[in-house]
């Protein structure tokens, strides 16, 4: 027999959140990311948490490949997407390549990145498959 009270909800993601690195600005982000870098080639993907304000919303990525060297060469991925207003769909997106890195170094840079922003935790590490199907 029941007891009245329901059961505790299902762990996941709030009402209306979408899973990282998923979304419009991501999608523009991630087209843009696969001409300058074939999605097979992607060792990593940083996500960073985006950030809402204002009416926009801005997200950036770091994304490695694979060097014939065994070092990877680092992009950085940034968009902001107007989300509403007039201006509504409107987007800037820069992909650039920063760096040529030992694969420690990469995930280095990404502790103390999250340490320097104050947040707690640091971007969060993806697979091509996170923005690629297949």
């Amino acid at each position: 027999m029941g007891t009245g009270v329901p059961p505790d909800p299902v762990p996941g993601p709030a009402l209306g959140a979408t899973a990282p690195g998923q979304g419009p600005g991501w999608a523009k982000l991630s087209a843009a990311v696969a001409l300058r870098v074939p999605p097979e080639e992607i060792d990593t993907i940083y996500l960073f948490r985006p950030i809402k304000r204002e009416g926009r919303e801005w997200g950036t990525a770091v994304v490695t490949r694979r060097h014939p060297e065994g070092r990877l060469v680092v992009y950085t991925a940034r968009y902001m997407l107007v989300v509403r207003g007039k201006e509504k769909g409107v987007s800037r997106i820069e992909v650039e390549e920063v760096a040529l890195s030992p694969a420690e170094v990469v995930a280095q840079v990404m502790q103390h990145t999250a340490d320097r922003t104050g947040e707690a935790e640091p971007p969060q590490a993806c697979s091509a498959a996170v923005w690629y199907a297949g």
